[in-house]
């Protein structure tokens, strides 16, 4: 019989956030219990003994001053000495960090605005080998404590060895530095040169001077308008839907990730931009994610590869696909069945194909 696994306590009162650190923290091996407030954390510190504790500060959405996460963290330190807990937290000043490392007993302190995948793992994983009943990290391995407005997480992901350049830029338009860390970083894993901001300026700029083979888009940004779907006024409509427009008429194809999640909303995003995917903060899942952003890619690839026919080339293909012969073709098209073949030699070159069969496939894999 297998040992019983380790296990970890997440405290967060954000859905989309417990769901990414319970993933990271399954894939390390641990199991994980998730608590959404202080009542129902201190119960499962009493239930039963955990490795593990990755707590917010703020347990309430409603009151960024709450501080249940300290009273969290006071409490792990009593009722499971054993337990390593690690502050996460988008609203503490340096004071606060300080405090919870060296009063409340904090493995470490992490800020939402600078979280890593890579380095979250590695932190745990030093947490996992620390002798029980341990001290905190030393100060020279603790993780940097950044000051209120400071958002320098993971903006530009091109890592010399990780991104392939044959699946090329992935453009991320997230104004939470948090989510911009977050989606950056998984893009990079999935072999994309990643290029993040915050703006609509700064993505217009991008959108203008490079090309790429997806976008990310979070559909209202700082100063933009959400919700206002039903205005008269395009500067009312939020930031990340004008956007869509320019993706679109660029030929890059778009996934949104956006916290407005209306029915109405997300049928418009379909219907006139015409997005490849729409996923929803609240209920969002890496693999669901992970797995969207590979259909994308293949779809603009393939794209892209029949952007360069020409119409007479399409018109030809697009008979193919349809089980057409050459003969027929060319009565189809009024030219002769030795042009159809100079057409057809153009398109496998063209699409990289050496069959009939598979220059169907690539036409049939657009529609």
């Amino acid at each position: 019989m297998n040992p019983p696994l380790a296990r970890a306590l997440v405290v967060e009162d954000d859905r989309s956030w417990q769901q990414i650190l319970s993933e990271i923290l399954a894939d390390c091996g641990l199991a994980v219990d998730t608590a959404a407030n202080l009542e129902d954390a201190l119960q499962l510190l009493k239930a039963q003994p955990h490795r593990i504790a990755v707590l917010d500060l703020s347990l309430s959405s409603a009151d960024h001053n709450n501080a249940d996460g300290l009273r969290v963290l006071e409490s792990a330190r009593k009722l499971d000495p054993n337990c390593r807990s690690i502050l996460l937290t988008g609203f503490a000043t340096v004071e606060v960090a300080v405090a919870a490392l060296t009063e409340h007993g904090a493995f470490s302190f992490l800020r939402k605005e600078n979280f890593h995948r890579g380095q979250f793992r590695e932190l745990v994983s030093r947490a996992l080998a620390a002798p029980p009943g341990g001290a905190s990290l030393p100060s020279s391995q603790t993780a940097p404590v950044s000051r209120p407005g400071n958002s320098t997480g993971l903006i530009a992901s091109t890592l010399p060895g990780r991104a392939d350049s044959s699946i090329g830029r992935a453009l991320v338009v997230e104004d939470d530095a948090g989510w911009r860390s977050i989606l950056s970083e998984l893009l990079t894993d999935s072999g994309f040169q990643v290029r993040a901001c915050a703006s609509f300026g700064d993505a217009l700029g991008f959108l203008r001077r490079e090309k790429y083979a997806l976008a990310v888009v979070d559909l209202s940004l700082s100063g933009s308008v959400s919700g206002l779907w039903d205005s008269k006024s395009p500067e009312d409509e939020p930031e990340g839907y004008r956007l869509l427009a320019i993706a679109r008429a660029g030929g890059v194809p778009a996934i949104v990730v956006s916290g407005i999640a209306s029915p109405e909303e997300i049928q418009r995003a379909y219907a006139e931009q015409s997005i490849f995917a729409y996923l929803e903060k609240q209920a969002f899942e890496r693999s669901a994610f992970l797995r969207l952003v590979e259909e994308a890619r293949k779809a603009g690839r393939v794209g892209s590869e029949l952007s360069t026919l020409t119409e007479r080339e399409r018109e030809v293909l697009d008979l193919l696909a349809q089980g057409l012969t050459n003969k027929e073709i060319a009565e189809r098209l009024v030219i002769t069945t030795n042009t159809v073949k100079r057409h057809l030699k153009a398109i496998f070159e063209k699409l990289n194909v050496h069959t009939r069969s598979g220059a169907a496939a690539k036409a049939l894999g657009e529609k």
